[in-house]
């Protein structure tokens, strides 16, 4: 392991989390719980697949990641975050309130997956009708996506999953997605351009509150 030799906790921290790749293999067992190594592959485009097994024997070795083999019929090994790998969910949370202000609209070189909206959502999302029945909404797709379950004012965001029932699915351009969720434009532009199927209703419920508070890039001008 590369180490900065620095007695200092952000040093140490940074020693194990601060490599490449490191903390985007977290996000991505944040969001969607154990996953096999052909999951993580799918979750991190752009990824070698030598570099993608050394992280994790990285991970493994630092107490951030364990390793499971699932017996037959599943004959599969699966990855997932230790109580100490789990413990930084709060550190990627306000990574991302950071980073918050950068995402302009996608270049045409740039990935998306629609499950890496799952962190941002779980601070974005709330419901605006506690008293209303239960209800889901996804966005994405039910392959690749974040179910929104809202009820008696508790919000859950989840990984999609095939066998849930939704009240609402939301999907669309990534630029869009990201203003829509953060307030930029409205929930009826986002049915006018054909990004809502089902009952706008609740994707106005889990998304009509306050706009998320972003902090302008440094060296912005009011």
């Amino acid at each position: 392991m590369r180490t900065y030799g620095q007695y200092c906790a952000l040093a140490r921290g940074l020693d194990l989390v601060g490599d490449r790749w490191t903390l985007l293999v977290v996000r991505e067992l944040l969001s969607l719980g154990p996953s096999r190594y052909a999951d993580l592959q799918r979750g991190l485009p752009g990824i070698a697949t030598n570099l993608l097994a050394n992280r994790l024997r990285e991970m493994e070795a630092a107490g951030l990641v364990s390793r499971t083999e699932l017996p037959r019929p599943v004959n599969a090994t699966v990855f997932a975050l230790t109580e100490r790998g789990a413990a930084l969910e709060g550190v990627v949370r306000e990574f991302v309130k950071w980073g918050a202000p950068l995402m302009s609209p996608p270049g045409p070189e740039e990935a998306f997956r629609a499950h890496w909206l799952l962190i941002p959502l779980r601070a974005l999302c709330r419901d605006n009708t506690p008293n209303a029945p239960a209800q889901v909404v996804r966005v994405g797709s039910a392959d690749d996506g974040c179910d929104i379950a809202v009820g008696t004012g508790v919000v859950e965001v989840t990984a999609s999953s095939p066998s849930t029932m939704v009240d609402a699915t939301v999907d669309g351009d990534p630029g869009a997605l990201v203003a829509l969720f953060t307030g930029q434009i409205p929930v009826s532009a986002a049915d006018a351009a054909g990004m809502i199927a089902g009952d706008i209703d609740a994707v106005r419920r889990v998304i009509g509150g306050m706009p998320a508070q972003m902090p302008p890039p440094a060296g912005a001008t009011s």
